[in-house]
């Protein structure tokens, strides 16, 4: 479970996210969705402890990221918003070299990456080096690697950006897979309809503050909007102050 608590990050005088507070849920996929720009990707970097919040807190599995973030950052997966990967490594080289970081031994490197190759179908490119690879490829190397610790949590900024419709498809079912087996998966998109399509719950940022959250159903009603993406622009263009 991820908690997040007024949560502020400024850069100069610009305040990329502004005392954003929100929850995801175990067994749950919570989206974060907003423009380009409004905060989701500082959001996230701020929560898995990339930067520094100047405020507020978020807390994984109930351990404050400032105050251990070793220790928070071993119960995350991570799936950054720039996969690229180690072109002359194999994709087994590169899923030890994340699983050695979490300080798995060489037993349980070697159980690990059988388990996430099996569970990913990755066999026929395991032993490829990545150079080459397509998107889709690159994707499911990126996610293996993430998830090689079995961690309870698991972070995707803008997780189908660049795949086809088959890869992303084949994504949108892995990550149920991981939200039925009882982990906490949140994602980060400007796309309303992967959101509408994928997530449980979802929390809007416009200008870097949290302007609505719930289900896309409920996000609906409050609106009284019969469609999500009408939803969506209602709810953001009211937090703007512009005309809808």
């Amino acid at each position: 479970m991820i908690v997040v608590e007024g949560l502020a990050k400024a850069f100069g005088n610009v305040e990329a996210v502004k005392e954003a507070t929100f929850s995801a849920e175990d067994g749950q996929i919570t989206g974060l969705l907003g423009p380009n720009g409004a905060g989701k990707t500082t959001c996230l970097r701020t929560i898995y402890g990339l930067l520094k919040a100047d405020r507020g807190s978020a807390q994984i599995d109930g351990i404050d990221v400032a105050v251990d973030p070793l220790a928070a950052r071993r119960q995350l997966g991570i799936f950054p918003d720039r996969v690229g990967g180690f072109a002359r490594l194999t994709t087994r080289e590169t899923i030890d070299y994340f699983a050695s970081l979490q300080g798995l031994d060489s037993d349980q490197r070697r159980a690990a990456i059988a388990q996430i190759s099996q569970e990913m179908e990755l066999d026929e490119i395991i032993d490829r080096r990545t150079k080459g690879f397509s998107q889709g490829q690159r994707m499911k190397v990126a996610l293996a690697a993430a998830l090689v610790h079995q961690p309870r949590n698991l972070l995707l900024d803008e997780p189908s950006r660049g795949l086809d419709v088959m890869a992303a498809r084949n994504l949108r079912e892995y990550l149920r897979k991981q939200r039925d087996a009882g982990r906490c998966v949140v994602l980060s998109s400007h796309a309303m309809s992967e959101v509408e399509a994928v997530c449980d719950k979802v929390v809007v940022i416009a200008g870097g503050q949290v302007v609505a959250q719930g289900s896309p159903s409920a996000l609906c009603d409050q609106t009284g909007e019969d469609q999500f993406e009408d939803a969506f622009v209602a709810i953001v263009g009211s937090a703007e102050g512009l005309a809808v």
